[in-house]
């Protein structure tokens, strides 16, 4: 079918958002509080119009800077012959007003099912975005687990074996941050490390995802030895949307003894104990240890999440 009967264009306003909804995604009920909040604006959600229907999607999302910080929505109608062309044209068109020129686009997040993979119908839809969004010079970085602890599951006793105490100052933080990415096998991470040293990337996720965390910084926690040497750190916390594990990690000299469980149930405990209704955290399908950790502490595999970049 002919694209030229398509009109590819950014809202006009928030009165439009149930013309952005007519292909319905999860984050669509997050909307208006995310442009109400400046985390979204209008002239970063685009739609791909025939006549009135809605043939392709797309949203980014920010911390109420002037560039967003990720594509988050992209959606594509399933009835649609020619929905990756569609795709491909709205990203395209959409990016070149929403990128800055000659800025990297910024990568790309989506949820998807947990069994994505193995149904049919999720997986094609999943590749069909996937498909389009190659066609714009996007590669696949890395597949993560999403995963979700509710209140009730059982939580150990502590072990005894490390003792806990909150970070000192944000120096310390980034001190850790900078010792755990030796060897890391997150994917977002080693992608850093190609471009900048430890310490930058250290700085730049400190200030992208930990320095906006709503919730206080006592909840964060310092694993030590009982001598008071550090094993790791966790920073438990509120998003602007959930309680979450948000950084959890174990420094080099101190991986394969297991101190992981540890951290982990210390952080887990400490949400707990705010009366959370839930704690989610992540890590990449690849990151094996760290996920058998989440499972051992009844942490479930509720969806996936697909990570793409330019």
């Amino acid at each position: 079918m002919e694209q030229n009967d398509l009109i590819v264009r950014p809202l006009t306003g928030r009165e439009e958002l149930d013309l952005f909804s007519r292909l319905p995604y999860v984050l669509d009920a997050e909307i208006a509080d995310d442009l109400a909040a400046g985390r979204r604006r209008p002239e970063w959600l685009w739609v791909a119009l025939r006549g009135d229907h809605l043939v392709a999607k797309a949203a980014w999302w920010g911390r109420g800077d002037a560039t967003p910080q990720l594509l988050d929505v992209f959606d594509l109608d399933v009835d649609a012959p020619d929905r990756v062309d569609v795709g491909a044209r709205l990203l395209r068109t959409a990016m070149a007003a929403v990128v800055p020129p000659g800025a990297r686009p910024p990568g790309y997040h989506r949820v998807v099912p947990p069994d994505w993979r193995a149904a049919g119908p999720s997986r094609q839809v999943v590749e069909d975005r996937m498909a389009a969004l190659e066609r714009t010079g996007a590669r696949l970085l890395v597949e993560r687990l999403r995963l979700e602890w509710r209140p009730g599951t059982p939580l150990p006793a502590p072990t005894g074996r490390l003792r806990f105490r909150p970070v000192h100052d944000t120096e310390e933080v980034l001190s850790l941050m900078t010792g755990v990415l030796d060897g890391t096998l997150d994917a977002h991470s080693r992608a850093d490390l190609t471009r900048m040293s430890a310490r930058a990337a250290a700085e730049r996720h400190y200030a992208d995802e930990l320095a906006h965390y709503r919730s206080p910084r006592d909840w964060w926690r310092v694993a030590t030895l009982p001598d008071g040497t550090p094993v790791g750190f966790v920073t438990p916390a509120r998003n602007d949307y959930n309680p979450v594990i948000g950084y959890l990690a174990v420094l080099p000299e101190h991986r394969g003894n297991g101190y992981v469980d540890d951290i982990l149930a210390e952080g887990t405990r400490i949400l707990d104990a705010q009366g959370v209704p839930r704690v989610r955290a992540a890590t990449d399908v690849g990151n094996t240890p760290m996920a058998n950790a989440f499972q051992r502490l009844g942490y479930v595999n509720f969806e996936r999440a697909i990570d793409m970049t330019w």
